[in-house]
């Protein structure tokens, strides 16, 4: 094991480690379809991924002619999720350089978590189809831990932590949810130029920022 600053880098998952938008797109689609409604572009669809797909969902409905009701909303909730677990991987891939920095980060000897707002179950299933499963020691979605503890609390981050040992940790993610979990857990982030901004990427906040991941044990030596 080499001198790595960050023996824990916990991981965001959709726009952090893949470019899920090619999937969760077609999705809501079809969920906003069942009501008539127009289909979001992907461009757009990026902007509203990062809080779970039922905040994805409400985000597409206030585009497309407002809220609906509460009834409705759980319909189109559930057309969206039977859609997405059906083709969950179809289009889904890694980011360039995503699994090489993984496996450069887990040479280092550093162990790696997955801290996303998505279901759990899903995103062990992504993971799955993938192949990049078995690069984890711990993976929390957005309902593992009860979906009022999500980022961005810290809570799933910690646990995470404690569960790997409490050693000193690093964050990368793509959004303020991401951004502002790490700091409330006190650790260093690091975000991607590359993946979904629910604000202008200058207003990310984070401590470094990378275009490529490439770049990334570079950058996480740096911060340490």
């Amino acid at each position: 094991m080499q001198d790595f600053p960050f023996p824990i880098i916990l991981f965001d998952l959709d726009g952090t480690l893949v470019d899920s938008a090619r999937d969760l797109g077609p999705a809501l689609n079809v969920a906003l379809a069942a009501i008539g409604r127009p289909p979001v572009a992907e461009s757009e669809t990026r902007g509203m991924i990062g809080g779970g797909t039922d905040m994805m969902l409400a985000k597409a409905l206030e585009a497309t002619g407002g809220m609906v009701d509460a009834a409705t909303y759980r319909r189109l909730g559930d057309t969206l999720l039977d859609h997405y677990w059906a083709h969950i991987a179809d289009h889904t891939v890694p980011y360039p350089g995503c699994l090489a920095a993984l496996d450069a980060l887990l040479a280092q000897g550093c162990t790696l978590a997955l801290v996303t707002n998505k279901a759990e179950k899903p995103a062990r299933e992504l993971l799955e189809a993938l192949g990049m499963t078995d690069r984890f020691a711990a993976i929390y979605g957005g309902d593992t831990l009860g979906r009022e503890r999500a980022k961005p609390l810290p809570d799933m981050l910690l646990a995470a932590m404690t569960d790997l040992g409490g050693a000193r940790a690093a964050m990368v993610g793509d959004s303020t949810y991401d951004v502002r979990a790490g700091k409330a857990a006190g650790l260093p982030v690091v975000t991607c130029r590359f993946g979904y901004h629910d604000v202008p990427v200058a207003e990310l906040g984070g401590d470094a920022m990378i275009d490529h991941f490439d770049e990334l044990v570079g950058v996480l030596r740096a911060l340490g």
